[in-house]
């Protein structure tokens, strides 16, 4: 298994492996780096449906992703999918899949299915990097504190998507919440800490007036963003990219209007998060 970083701050690449031949040695060993990076990228590999279930299966317990139209046959595996007469597209903006439930999920693997022409890149913001990077009186003023998350804004009745080009292939109005998480986890893996706010699903921080809330956070966005600990990973056949939503952010762009673009994703359940 060798390693290489794909950007300074973000990613990290994995070859001379194909994900469906793993032994139990490399399955553990992959933990360990998964942890560690927080994203992962593979390429060239032979993963159809079955064998993706059957990877993910070894790697953790999955998750239903309740939103998302399943692959037919395989309802743990969500279609990542965008049709040429459409102009919006799934996950177009900063966020953290599912940091709307009480156990949020512990990562995503996904797999390049049908790609455009050029474009539909994914991007990748590492929150372990972001938090190390944050000045130190912004960190003594998150850590501690407790943040909503929200899917209803997104998927809900009056939400984003509703009125929007995806609205009718989404499931959506069902089962939409809010969760409560620590600003600042301590990773369960790692032990690593990592800031856990996310522009796209945090709505408020807790015990703060809504205009304190709103400044604090755009505060530690702003930070994010000038720090610089993205990466922009550009699609191939036979890639798969895999995250750890613990420690990451994640941004879709829709740079390919009038052309089709599909990824198969399955997500792996996690747990309740620990303050720092």
């Amino acid at each position: 298994m060798k390693l290489t970083p794909y950007s300074e701050h973000c990613g990290m690449v994995v070859e001379d492996v194909q994900l469906a031949q793993l032994s139990d040695d490399d399955i553990a060993a992959l933990r360990k780096v998964f942890a560690e990076h927080g994203v992962l990228f593979f390429y060239n590999q032979d993963l159809p449906p079955a064998e993706h279930l059957r990877f993910a299966q070894r790697f953790g317990t999955l998750v239903v992703n309740r939103f998302f139209q399943p692959v037919e046959g395989f309802p743990e595996i969500a279609q990542v999918r965008k049709e040429k007469t459409q102009t919006t597209n799934i996950g177009g903006a900063w966020h953290t899949d599912h940091s709307y439930d009480l156990e949020p999920a512990l990562g995503s693997i996904l797999v390049a299915r049908q790609l455009p022409a050029t474009g539909g890149n994914t991007q990748f913001a590492n929150m372990y990097k972001a938090w190390e990077l944050l000045p130190d009186d912004l960190k003594n003023r998150l850590e501690g504190l407790q943040a909503e998350h929200s899917s209803t804004h997104v998927y809900g009745e009056d939400g984003y998507y509703k009125s929007t080009d995806l609205g009718k292939s989404l499931n959506l109005e069902s089962e939409v919440g809010e969760a409560v998480h620590p600003v600042v986890i301590r990773h369960p893996d790692s032990g690593k800490k990592a800031l856990y706010v996310n522009p796209g699903i945090t709505v408020r921080v807790l015990d703060m007036p809504p205009e304190e809330s709103r400044a604090l956070l755009h505060e530690v966005y702003a930070c994010v963003d000038e720090a610089g600990v993205y990466c922009d990973f550009a699609w191939q056949p036979g890639a798969v990219a895999m995250w750890d939503n613990r420690s990451t952010w994640h941004n879709a762009k829709n740079d390919y209007q009038g052309e089709f673009r599909l990824l198969h994703r399955i997500t792996l359940a996690g747990a309740p998060l620990q303050a720092a």
